[in-house]
């Protein structure tokens, strides 16, 4: 049985499979749900008392002459339930996957409770950079890594969005989690503030193919018309790492384990979403959308 379980488990399928769309802050490993092999043992040992009662009701041939404790006995019932489960494998699938949606929706609801509650922390922190629309009807939230290649491909339909829907307002949450490079880029774009040009520089920095190391940040940020001197001692600010463990600690709390993340309204996105999905988020948001 232990062993039935463990393949059952490595053979659900991962939710963010590689090249998926998303970069994981933690391994493959780390995300299996262990529940799985617990809910197995749960539903062979249900099915087990199950049919360790029916000696009392004389269903099975011999019930008679043997008490459910007896070993004789439950080595017999746990031949019979293994010989079950293995004919009709099935039974455990469909559990697993009714599991499964049970799992998703009060993650769902879970994730929405989250996001109610720290509303004030996504839409009002005067420390996220924010563009479009300012007073627009529906906020897009992004959680990003500079040096994410699936944050980089979304960048473009995110920039679309905004021109295409004049009431969106994107507010950027600097989640670095590829390394020091990630942080020196994040704290160079939230520095680009004091000289009002965060978006610009934003976009070219999502849009640059080459290694972001300092040199490269200060050659693009000196592109797009920044004081690269001035930037350089504002990236030693202090206030800047706070701002990047505010993140950090929010987007932890929301179940965020990875870059791309998306909140629109009180639904999280995990991984890279094209322009229509993005449309389809606001519009849900607005409770404008039909399936």
């Amino acid at each position: 049985m232990h062993m039935y379980a463990n393949n059952l488990v490595r053979q659900r399928k991962d939710p963010f499979p590689q090249n998926s769309g998303f970069v994981r802050l933690y391994s493959r490993e780390d995300i299996v749900d262990s529940n799985l092999y617990k809910f197995i043992r749960v539903c062979f040992m249900s099915l087990m008392a199950m049919v360790l009662t029916l000696p009392s009701l004389g269903i099975l041939a011999g019930a008679e002459e043997l008490p459910p404790t007896d070993p004789a006995w439950v080595n017999e019932v746990e031949a019979v339930v293994r010989k079950y489960l293995q004919t009709h494998p099935e039974v455990i699938v469909e559990s697993l996957r009714e599991l499964e949606e049970r799992r998703q929706q009060a993650e769902v609801l879970r994730s929405q409770k989250l996001i109610d509650s720290r509303t004030n922390e996504l839409l009002n922190d005067p420390a996220s950079p924010a563009s479009g629309n300012l007073n627009g009807n529906v906020a897009v939230v992004q959680f990003f890594d500079y040096r994410c290649g699936f944050c980089k491909q979304v960048a473009d339909a995110v920039s679309q969005l905004q021109r295409d829907d004049e009431n969106v307002r994107v507010i950027y949450k600097d989640f670095p989690i590829l390394g020091e490079p990630s942080i020196q880029a994040a704290k160079a774009a939230l520095a680009a503030r004091k000289q009002g040009k965060h978006l610009v520089f934003h976009e070219a920095l999502m849009r640059s193919e080459h290694e972001l190391t300092k040199d490269s940040l200060l050659s693009i940020a000196s592109q797009v018309g920044l004081d690269a001197g001035q930037l350089e001692k504002e990236m030693q600010s202090p206030e800047l790492q706070s701002i990047l463990d505010r993140n950090r600690i929010l987007g932890n709390e929301l179940g965020i384990t990875g870059t791309p993340g998306f909140i629109i309204g009180t639904n999280l996105k995990l991984g890279a979403v094209d322009l229509y999905e993005l449309k389809a988020q606001v519009l849900r948001a607005r409770g404008q959308y039909r399936e």
